[in-house]
């Protein structure tokens, strides 16, 4: 039986506790590779590999384009970077396109450790909103790789276990305490592919191109291999948006590369709905302003029936102000599925 070589994580909301609890568990004889995506803002501080440094014994980096990796060190994707893998042991990181919102983003690292390393790679699922992982741990799954996600019971944002445990048959759902020493176990011991080579044929051309793509090395005929158009837009881009095949969950890709799957879609739309509101209210409520302001002017030259005009059509369009308003207000109070400020975590 062969081990594992690299273990990949994925990490957003509520993720960092158990970032630390698996750095301070992991031995200092670990035989695998560790790379780690935490969702971040483009401005976060990279502080992370020295929280983490400081947490156990393997040594900890922020990932450098072109290095070399080796085992037994944990590397992390720097703020508003992506971070790819190459066989046999290369690290690649670029501004390539935004997936779920985010870059650096969870699925395209996944994706390039599947394509990469098959069996050889554990994927894990840490706490976070929405599902940015499990298309990437499914990839994983399909090579062969080792599939590992944290008890949504003890995850303080359980959207991304739930939907890896929901769409990927997951070889262990555990607690953070837990895996430290089964990737120990599965470094040292590993498990045999389960997947033929011809099974992977198809799987390693499409993730190709999807690695290509998050590299920035794919062009808009190679997206368009991946999918059919779709009646919808870019929240990113505003270009069309390509359906993924038949994959659950459902996905899309726009031709210039940003892709969502159908929840981080919604939620993308809903900000811009939002913001499309808030815009809205604040020209309204600029026209009644000026409106009021030129009916002031009138009143002097002793323009009343002008004023008075203004002042109507102020009246009006202060009411279609006020819908505006109570649409934000009752957008906010909808219940909804999606958790609220999901693509802020």
């Amino acid at each position: 039986m062969a081990g594992i070589d690299v273990v990949v994580v994925g990490a957003s909301a509520g993720g960092l506790e158990a970032l630390k609890a698996l750095a301070s568990g992991l031995p200092a004889s670990f035989q695998a590779a560790v790379f780690i995506v935490v969702h971040t803002s483009p401005s976060s501080p990279d502080m992370l590999p020295d929280l983490l440094n400081r947490a156990g014994p393997l040594p900890v980096a922020s990932a450098v384009q072109g290095a070399k990796f080796e085992r037994g060190n944990i590397y992390v994707a720097p703020p508003d970077r992506h971070i790819l893998i190459e066989a046999p042991d290369r690290i690649r990181i670029n501004r390539g396109p935004k997936e779920n919102g985010f870059r650096p983003a969870i699925d395209p690292l996944f994706r390039s450790a599947a394509l990469a390393f098959g069996p050889h790679v554990a994927g894990l699922i840490l706490s976070g909103n929405l599902d940015d992982g499990t298309v990437g741990l499914a990839a994983i799954k399909r090579r062969g790789g080792v599939t590992i996600v944290q008890d949504p019971a003890e995850a303080s944002a359980p959207s991304m276990p739930l939907s890896a445990l929901r769409e990927v048959r997951v070889d262990h759902c555990v607690g953070v305490a837990a895996m430290p020493p089964l990737l120990a176990s599965l470094a040292d011991d590993g498990k045999p592919s389960r997947t033929s080579p011809m099974e992977m044929v198809p799987m390693a051309d499409k993730l190709k191109l999807e690695v290509d793509i998050a590299a920035h090395e794919g062009t808009a005929s190679d997206v368009l291999k991946l999918g059919v158009p779709s009646l919808f837009t870019c929240p990113e881009c505003h270009g069309a948006l390509l359906q993924i095949g038949e994959e659950t969950p459902m996905r899309f890709r726009c031709h210039t590369g940003h892709a969502f799957t159908a929840n981080t879609l919604v939620a993308a739309l809903g900000e811009s709905t939002e913001e499309a509101l808030w815009s809205t209210l604040r020209a309204l409520q600029e026209k009644v302003m000026l409106l009021r302001h030129m009916a002031a002017h009138a009143r002097p030259a002793r323009n009343a029936s002008e004023a008075a005009m203004l002042l109507q059509e102020g009246r009006q369009i202060q009411q279609r102000a006020r819908l505006a308003r109570q649409a934000l207000l009752l957008d906010d109070a909808a219940p909804s599925s999606i958790p609220r400020g999901a693509r802020a975590s």
